[in-house]
């Protein structure tokens, strides 16, 4: 990590060892021609400063090699994360941090939080819409994490002038197929969310899958009263969502890169979204192996967990 990792919350950089733990496994290499002037780790590691610098391509700033000339092209880094996001590395990768958290024990999902958020297109690109609520032409992603702030599955995304609510059962296929693939259960959990996803459809998904729906009545969604008991709410539970997925929107924010949608791409903008929330979630893994772990008095195991 750059800098004091005890105080820089959400690591930016990563170091060899970091590297060869959690990113090197889930990357190919070639067998045949002869090795790269450049390791993978290095060229991870500008992938992930533009991420956080936010700048033109052409403006990341790059190593002088002995002669005095760039160690590498713009262009070529740019290649280098089409081909994983199109092989399905940048994937994979998100999934083994999720798979590590899950072997420490440091996932809780007694209850799951979930939540939508909408990126503004500044050049335009595909998958946008004209979102009347907010304004603005983008895309918006729905996305699920633990109550650590942890992202636990692959987000579902969609243009700016589509509803959230019936994104959700689009969102639960993956989270199911993520704890199929690193063993979590998921039975009798808790799905919060706000009053916007409050209709019987979804309720009804979120039970199929042994799961329990926590989401407050939405008075604009009925003509009339419901009638019968009254829906299963707990707003302490509710509450939570303040300080972990409004939180881990935040986090986001600290990748400049994603503030504004300048990529025309959606698959190039939402492999930086995935490396984001992938570094979100290697956040509690480099929190708590820190030396200066002490039962989380310690101040950047307070900012992880919202105290």
């Amino acid at each position: 990590m750059t800098g004091n990792p005890c105080w820089q919350a959400i690591p930016t950089k990563l170091s060899l060892e970091q590297f060869e733990e959690f990113v090197l496994p889930h990357l190919s290499r070639g067998k045949r021609g002869p090795p790269p002037t450049l390791s993978s780790h290095k060229i991870f590691n500008y992938i992930l400063q533009l991420l956080y610098m936010g700048c033109q391509w052409k403006m990341l700033p790059i190593e002088r090699n002995t002669v005095g000339l760039p160690e590498i092209h713009y262009t070529r880094i740019y290649r280098v994360i089409r081909r994983w996001q199109a092989n399905g590395f940048i994937d994979k990768i998100f999934a083994g941090s999720v798979r590590k958290l899950h072997q420490d024990q440091l996932l809780d999902l007694t209850v799951i939080h979930g939540d939508g958020t909408t990126t503004a297109a500044k050049k335009g690109g595909d998958n946008l819409g004209y979102s009347g609520h907010k304004h603005l032409k983008g895309d918006k992603v729905v996305a699920f994490c633990d109550r650590h702030g942890n992202v636990i599955a692959p987000f579902v995304s969609a243009p700016g002038n589509r509803n959230e609510s019936p994104l959700l059962r689009d969102a639960l296929p993956k989270l199911s197929q993520m704890a199929r693939a690193i063993g979590l259960d998921l039975q009798g959990a808790t799905v919060s969310l706000d009053g916007v996803y409050d209709c019987r459809s979804n309720r009804k998904a979120i039970f199929n899958r042994g799961m329990i729906p926590n989401i407050p009545e939405n008075s604009r969604g009925r003509k009339k009263p419901k009638r019968g008991r009254k829906q299963r709410f707990n707003p302490a539970i509710f509450e939570e969502r303040f300080r972990t997925i409004e939180r881990l929107f935040a986090w986001e924010d600290k990748f400049r890169r994603l503030l504004l949608r300048f990529d025309r791409l959606s698959q190039l903008h939402y492999a930086f979204k995935t490396l984001a929330y992938t570094m979100i979630v290697r956040h509690e893994v480099a929190c708590r192996s820190c030396s200066h772990f002490n039962g989380g008095n310690h101040p950047c195991h307070r900012v992880h967990l919202g105290v």
